[in-house]
């Protein structure tokens, strides 16, 4: 098994590699695979999000894994995961109006694997289900529940067990399980993290044993993502979809130590001016690495860890290195993006690192909106 080492990430012949480059390593990945796996128990209760990873390489890796069971945000996730032939799909995503429309193409054209979608609303399930049925569908569906995410879902409770039933009596759809993403659980103390955890997903179990009663098949559940996962991977008789292990970063490194994933995509990066005596300018701008964050919190460099950004723009970034520093035109730096999910979408592809060296590439296939559908 790979452990942390002060120099896994040297590349040896980095001076070849333009910059900004995204740079994977997959002897890391496929530790991060396996960690999740035996953080499970199971790879038959894993559905990885590949919102982090974009690639049909990765979706390999974690097939020659086991996994069978994917998620996804997008349409051309959706397709990429159909060109990759994954048994079974969910498209974490309501889709309405033209998406609706592609989904319905893509359910067609890849006919080897077993897509369903969420829905939150009755309108948009009698919606989904009228379009579906017209095209001779019969399409599985999950509900969508807000347990405090706030962002998308149904009310946990009895407004989702209402709709659960109803959405059973429309042609078109057919629902199989609670969708339940708790993202706004990323509480830096795990015991406080695992108690809001637990508390939001009783309901969950609750509304369960309620769709039940109701004479229905029990509801799958598909619980989490990354800051619960190391809670809900220990639950019974539940899927897991967690998506940033893949690649970890910055961010749920500092978050969820409990957790042994490791950092396995960087970005390479160089100084390219001295503007001050003080300050470097590097070639790291929005539209290299994820950007949503505060300043001081977009990127950290794993070779300079004392420089701190102080302003970026398209193409640039400033950092403040001090006074007397020893950096120079062309040193490269190595950054660990605070966010690595929207940086990867920034790139069309990557370089892949092994034993120091680079050794090929890995396209980011599903960073555009569409592949061909």
């Amino acid at each position: 098994m790979l452990t942390e080492n002060n120099n896994w990430y040297l590349i040896e012949a980095v001076n070849e590699l333009d910059s900004p480059a995204l740079v994977i390593y997959p002897e890391r990945v496929t530790h991060n695979i396996q960690t999740a796996i035996t953080m499970t128990g199971d790879e038959n209760r894993l559905r990885p999000h590949i919102k982090t990873n974009k690639s049909p390489d990765v979706i390999q890796l974690l097939k020659l894994a086991g996994i069978t069971k994917f998620k996804c945000a997008t349409i051309a996730e959706a397709e990429l995961l159909g060109l990759s032939e994954a048994k079974d799909v969910l498209l974490a995503y309501q889709p309405v109006g033209p998406k609706l429309k592609r989904f319905v193409s893509v359910i067609k054209k890849y006919p080897l694997s077993r897509y369903a979608c969420l829905i939150d609303n009755i309108d948009a399930a009698r919606e989904a289900a009228k379009i579906f049925a017209a095209e001779g569908l019969v399409v599985p569906v999950y509900i969508d529940v807000n347990v405090g995410q706030n962002r998308t879902g149904i009310e946990a409770g009895t407004a989702t067990v209402e709709l659960y039933i109803a959405s059973a009596a429309l042609k078109g759809i057919i629902p199989i399980g609670l969708h339940v993403y708790d993202g706004h659980l990323n509480d830096s103390d795990f015991t406080i993290r695992k108690q809001k955890c637990d508390a939001c997903f009783a309901t969950v179990t609750q509304m369960q044993d309620e769709i039940r009663e109701k004479g229905l098949a029990e509801p799958v559940i598909i619980a989490g993502g990354s800051p619960s996962f190391s809670i809900h991977s220990k639950r019974e008789n539940i899927e897991c979809s967690p998506g940033t292990f893949i690649y970890w970063d910055k961010c749920y490194s500092d978050l969820c130590p409990e957790q042994n994933f490791l950092t396995a995509a960087l970005i390479i990066t160089r100084v390219i001016s001295l503007p001050t005596k003080t300050t470097l300018c590097i070639d790291l701008g929005h539209k290299s690495v994820a950007a949503e964050n505060e300043i001081n919190r977009r990127v950290y460099f794993i070779n300079a860890p004392e420089l701190k950004a102080t302003k970026q723009s398209e193409e640039h970034l400033i950092v403040e290195a001090g006074e007397n520093h020893p950096y120079k035109i062309g040193d490269v730096l190595y950054a660990l993006p605070q966010h690595i999910c929207p940086t990867v979408a920034l790139y069309e592809r990557a370089y892949t690192v092994s034993d120091h060296k680079i050794t090929g590439e890995w396209t980011n296939t599903a960073r555009d909106r569409k592949i061909n559908i």
